[in-house]
């Protein structure tokens, strides 16, 4: 409400203007209606939205989360995956070594299956002298054995393999006069002679179905052999050499 302040006395101003009045803009036309104001959505179907968008955000997490597991889950089994293969390398090489002690386990039971069905044993080893021609060594070539004869002298030596009828010749030859033993030995029948030799090698095989050989050796001056006699255990199926004559 405006009060009129009354005149003050002496002063000739003019009242003041009346207050100015707030500017209201012109109304516009629109061409288009005004779109009708959005209804609320009624309770139930907001709190369906709501529960939906919670339900999103719990599968979210859980994908998430399970997304997490699976990954640590992938390296576990990268890590036990390498472990387990490094652990293979080293079996394969376990079972390398092993199958190659097997191949030679096996080589040496057949070479020891060998051995002992046909032993290796040596008989005659030991330095003799021989004193002049008059003078001999004798040895028997045992049955069922390879005879491994081996020897050397100091000097020339003669060595012959005989059947028992033969070394008795050579006996007759000798109580005969046919000559000294040096002579008669070898000259009154043999098997096989290595004559006026320092060495002598070579495998004998008729006695290994027969009985009836011996070995002789002699010289014709003072000599000493060292022999280095062996047999093998060969047992031939039938009799050998004179024996099946």
């Amino acid at each position: 409400m405006a009060v009129d302040t009354p005149p003050v006395a002496g002063d000739t101003s003019e009242p003041l203007p009346p207050a100015a009045q707030p500017y209201t803009p012109p109304a516009t036309t629109s061409f288009y209606p005004s779109p009708p104001p959005l209804a609320p959505l009624p309770p139930r179907a907001a709190r369906r939205r709501g529960l939906w968008y919670a339900s999103l955000v719990v599968a979210l997490v859980v994908t998430l989360g399970g997304l997490g597991l699976l990954y640590q889950d992938d390296i576990s089994w990268q890590h036990q995956a390498a472990s387990l293969n490094s652990q293979n390398a080293t079996l394969r090489e376990q079972l390398a070594t092993t199958q190659t002690d097997l191949r030679t386990a096996v080589g040496t039971i057949t070479e020891l299956k060998t051995a002992a069905q046909h032993p290796n044993l040596g008989i005659w080893n030991v330095p003799q002298r021989i004193d002049g021609p008059d003078y001999y060594l004798l040895g028997n070539v045992p049955d069922t054995f390879t005879y491994h004869l081996s020897a050397t002298s100091t000097g020339p030596m003669s060595v012959s393999i005989l059947t028992i009828e033969q070394y008795a010749a050579g006996i007759g030859c000798v109580h005969n006069g046919g000559g000294n033993t040096n002579y008669c030995m070898h000259h009154s029948g043999a098997v096989q002679s290595w004559l006026s030799v320092t060495s002598v090698s070579s495998d004998f095989h008729l006695g290994e179905g027969c009985a009836d050989y011996v070995v002789i050796f002699t010289a014709a001056s003072a000599v000493t052999v060292h022999p280095d006699v062996s047999v093998t255990y060969n047992p031939a199926p039938t009799v050998t050499g004179v024996c099946g004559s």
